[in-house]
């Protein structure tokens, strides 16, 4: 069997180039013709361990989007990124835990986000991608750092009840890794989850994040830590904060960045 960690020690950059949740809890659901992904350009790049099950996930989302007229592009290669003009695009997806990426498609990924192309991910296929690479992370807001006890009952808070990606939906329970992860301190949190002591006693009581959204550059940057496996958005509620979030970030280039400035820490009064 394939571990994160005998994966992690053997990969190296590929070179070669759904579901639809019903309504629930009474909240309207977008039809195809009034959502803001039709016409927009979109390319899903999955890959790396397959242990997140990156192809089952595509085959959750892509069909979504291009039912709600998205036009997308999908990619198991990270070649995509120098060998496309990334600029053109309004929203990059990816889902594509452990592996290297050169600095040339970093580069290119980077400044794709800083002009105003979107990116969404989920878990690890965003979130835990490349763990060498400063900058990426920089740019994501966090980085996935354990998952204490493994796949385990934990619970999600909607904290941010007024925020569109969240806004109708009510606390959930997951059976699934509860991602421990080291956050950008300006991130708009938008749900969280609280440790025990069960499996690391010092994190007992901890408070941590698992939905945030954020800029870098003029784009939208939305993350989620639900998704370790596609069934994981058999959960409503984890399927909704997706697609909400890909929508929301697939609109960096028509609508204004949003005004916020949360930090967790105060500026020190002089």
């Amino acid at each position: 069997m394939t571990t994160r960690r005998s994966f992690l020690k053997k990969s190296a950059v590929i070179a070669a180039a759904g579901a639809v949740a019903p309504g629930f809890y009474g909240i309207p659901q977008k039809s195809p013709s009034d959502s803001v992904l039709k016409g927009k350009k979109v390319l899903f790049v999955w890959g790396g361990w397959m242990g997140h099950q990156p192809d089952k996930c595509r085959d959750v989302f892509v069909p979504w989007m291009e039912s709600e007229g998205a036009l997308v592009t999908v990619s198991n290669s990270l070649d995509s990124y120098i060998n496309m003009n990334l600029k053109e695009l309004d929203l990059i997806i990816q889902v594509w835990t452990m592996g290297q990426i050169t600095s040339a498609q970093e580069k290119a990924l980077l400044e794709a986000v800083k002009s105003g192309v979107g990116i969404a991910g989920w878990h690890g296929g965003l979130g835990d991608s490349f763990r060498n690479n400063t900058e990426y992370q920089f740019m994501v807001g966090g980085q996935w750092v354990a998952h204490p006890g493994g796949v385990i009952d934990y619970r999600v808070n909607i904290i941010d009840k007024k925020d569109p990606v969240t806004a109708g939906l009510t606390d959930f329970d997951m059976h699934s890794e509860q991602y421990y992860v080291h956050v950008d301190p300006n991130n708009k949190v938008l749900a969280t989850t609280t440790f025990t002591d069960k499996y690391a006693s010092w994190i007992g009581g901890n408070v941590v994040p698992v939905v945030w959204k954020k800029m870098y550059g003029s784009g939208r940057v939305f993350y989620s830590s639900l998704g370790h496996v596609a069934a994981d958005f058999n959960v409503p509620q984890a399927l909704e904060i997706q697609k909400r979030g890909i929508r929301w970030a697939c609109m960096s280039k028509y609508e204004p960045a949003e005004p916020w400035k949360q930090p967790v820490y105060k500026r020190a009064s002089k």
